[in-house]
């Protein structure tokens, strides 16, 4: 169908959240890799590395369904839809389908 489309994150989700370091508590921010957010690993899944760096940093794991909630709340989606071009390219498509459909 036209109307359909089927999209796929580069990684997790969690891969835009590195988009926005200062989302993180200041320990994690310090260890978060370098480099664009949705190729910044394809060993270590995002949300696998982030476990890794809350567990030496915090004590404690990466709790996706809670963190992931609280982080994704403050996450900008102009700041992330700038630096992750897998996104973009969604958030583009699915923009386009909404107008031509009129809304």
């Amino acid at each position: 169908s036209d109307k359909f489309r089927v999209f796929f994150a580069v990684h997790e989700t969690e891969a835009w959240l590195f988009s926005q370091p200062q989302l993180f508590p200041t320990e994690v921010q310090q260890a978060l890799p370098n480099g664009k957010p949705e190729g910044i690993n394809f060993d270590t899944p995002p949300s696998k590395c982030l476990n890794n760096i809350y567990l030496n940093k915090l004590k404690r794991k990466y709790r996706k369904v809670t963190d992931g909630k609280n982080l994704f709340t403050n996450l900008d989606p102009e700041v992330a839809y700038g630096q992750c071009p897998y996104l973009k390219q969604m958030l583009d498509e699915m923009l386009r389908m909404a107008k031509e459909s009129g809304l």
